[in-house]
């Protein structure tokens, strides 16, 4: 499909200030992203053709210097002013984009596209026309499902929230149920309101990977009403190369995963700092995740220092929570990933293996 084939009315630009009438910003990182960006503009375009004066979308080029990123992103501006603008910057990485789009977000709420992904149009259209709803509420967190799509192995995976969160009202971190390891709360599943992200001064790293376990992981304990809406709005591609969920990328860019994990630990002492028993719970959740991925890739690399760097993620987490310790360590994954010898190792790998065919994450 070509922009042609989505005819898009345009509108004037109202200049509104955030929270004003924009309802919605969507930021775009693109980096070399020529390729494929046009699919990802086009089904927010097509999703929105009934709100079009209620949405933004900010394109951000991250420096791009391998293809035409950058003149793609002006011809979606000259194309539709007012409802698409281009941000040119020096290459700063994912984190950098997500800062820049928020920094020039004009809209009540924020959503993050990855300019490989897409979303559905149906599913947007009834996004928005749930947002228009809540937004006198001053709502904190719209949580939509997604979708794991791999076209290249033909199949797909939906992860949706039905077991987790009540629906159709809004409801706050004490209602929710027990999450499945499959359930957590991606960048592809959440809408934040902007100003609550601003209002904690979120700042992703620059040059780093894997920011995006920042993203959905930071603002919650600022967040206190939710909203789910059980509907497939976000299609996550999986499959291309290079992609930084691939495997053996995400091996060999271990230690930026480190790094993540380790700003995670230390943002939060999460039985001091998050009251809320269910959410502790959630994050305690996530954080064994993210500890379960460093041990487990670490177990997967060669490099002659991965024993010793799985050693120190474990001992950096007693040693800035050691109240949390105890539950992740002594929990099933932590026993699994931690478990001596080539049988650990072996057990260990092939336990992520049986997920990730479970599950389809990457």
């Amino acid at each position: 499909m070509t922009s042609d084939d989505v005819p898009i009315p345009e509108r004037i630009d109202p200049g509104c200030e955030a929270g004003g009438e924009i309802l919605l910003s969507f930021a775009i990182p693109c980096y070399n992203a020529a390729g494929y960006m046009d699919n990802c503009v086009e089904s927010i375009l097509s999703g929105s053709r009934e709100s079009l004066d209620l949405i933004e979308i900010i394109i951000v080029n991250d420096g791009s210097t391998a293809d035409d990123t950058g003149a793609k992103a002006d011809a979606w501006q000259e194309r539709h002013p007012g409802i698409i603008r281009a941000v040119h910057q020096s290459n700063g990485g994912h984190g950098e984009a997500v800062n820049t789009g928020l920094r020039n977000a004009k809209g009540k709420y924020f959503k993050v596209v990855d300019a490989d992904d897409w979303l559905n149009e149906d599913a947007l259209e009834r996004t928005l026309e749930k947002l228009k709803w809540l937004a006198p509420s001053n709502l904190d967190l719209l949580v939509t499902n997604y979708v794991y799509e791999k076209p290249d192995a033909g199949r797909s995976k939906t992860i949706t929230y039905t077991s987790v969160m009540p629906e159709d009202r809004i409801f706050g971190w004490g209602e929710l149920g027990r999450f499945k390891p499959q359930q957590n709360l991606l960048m592809h599943a959440v809408i934040y309101r902007t100003e609550l992200l601003r209002s904690i001064d979120l700042r992703l790293p620059s040059h780093t990977f894997y920011v995006d376990n920042i993203f959905v992981y930071v603002p919650l304990p600022a967040v206190t009403t939710i909203f789910y809406l059980n509907t497939d709005l976000y299609r996550y591609y999986i499959g291309r190369e290079g992609q930084s969920v691939n495997e053996q990328t995400m091996i060999k860019r271990i230690e930026q995963q480190l790094l993540i994990t380790k700003i995670m630990i230390d943002t939060f002492n999460l039985n001091t700092d998050v009251g809320i028993l269910n959410l502790r719970k959630y994050m305690i959740h996530y954080l064994t995740m993210m500890m379960t991925i460093c041990s487990v890739f670490l177990r997967m690399s060669e490099r002659p220092d991965a024993e010793s760097l799985r050693a120190d993620i474990w001992a950096y987490l007693k040693e800035k929570d050691p109240g949390v310790y105890p539950t992740i360590r002594g929990g099933a994954l932590g026993l699994v990933v931690n478990l001596p010898g080539k049988g650990g190792r072996s057990l260990a790998i092939s336990g992520y293996h049986l997920a990730q065919r479970l599950f389809s994450f990457n």
